[in-house]
């Protein structure tokens, strides 16, 4: 027997475990794997071949997320320690320190994935307080004087509404800056669009002239809500 034959017979062989794991989830090659997960072949195989300990942690990140594991798990199924692999090395054959990684490693490796964690966990909470915070800077003047105005019109019906409208000034602004523009505006007659109007009531064909009754919004060419509409043959 050739030294290379008895070298891939001792080698770990995890091919079986990752095929497994990529019927769950509806991948039929390494090939596709690595395509959709971002995971060169190369760092596919050191994965089958028992390596995981000397995988870094954003690779193993990438890999969990598309076979809808938990790296801990990743790290239990493809460990020499934790598992046997398909194929285990020969009994009269003790692997070296360089095939069979160390319990220390894979922990080392456990801690490093719990600490990116809690990085990204805290880097997502100080984004979201900037974000809120550039946010209610934006509508300062809105927050500050908008109760007062509502609380002044319960007290006087006679008040001008037309007198709030530079209140909400803010609110637009606000959206101006998340790049969110309105679809039409209230009482623009337009053809209907089906993919930008939602009928109230009635029927009208694409193309027809219909008024706009709800203002709808979108982000760029995404949709958040459609602009109601009613058809304005039918109006009285």
């Amino acid at each position: 027997m050739s030294a290379s034959s008895h070298k891939n017979q001792s080698a770990p062989n995890y091919t079986q475990q990752l095929q497994y794991l990529m019927q769950q989830v509806d991948v039929s090659s390494f090939r596709q794997l690595s395509r959709v997960s971002g995971v060169s072949e190369r760092q596919l195989k050191r994965l089958r071949q028992g390596e995981v300990s000397q995988m870094r942690v954003e690779t193993l990140l990438k890999l969990s997320q598309v076979l809808q594991i938990s790296v801990d798990q990743l790290l239990t199924l493809f460990s020499p320690e934790s598992i046997s692999p398909m194929t285990p090395p020969p009994r009269d054959r003790t692997p070296s320190s360089s095939e069979i990684p160390t319990r220390q490693s894979l922990d080392n490796l456990k801690q490093e994935y719990h600490r990116l964690q809690q990085q990204f966990a805290e880097q997502r909470e100080t984004l979201l307080q900037e974000f809120q915070q550039s946010s209610v800077q934006v509508l300062e003047s809105w927050l500050l004087q908008w109760p007062t105005a509502a609380y002044a019109v319960t007290q006087n019906d006679q008040l001008p509404a037309i007198r709030l409208l530079p209140l909400i000034k803010p609110v637009e602004q606000l959206l101006q800056q998340w790049g969110i523009d309105a679809i039409a505006s209230v009482g623009d007659e337009l053809a209907y669009n089906p993919q930008w109007h939602q009928l109230m009531s009635g029927t009208v064909q694409p193309g027809e002239v219909v008024r706009v009754r709800y203002v709808g919004y979108r982000q760029g060419d995404k949709l958040l809500y459609r602009a109601k509409v009613s058809p304005v043959n039918n109006e009285g």
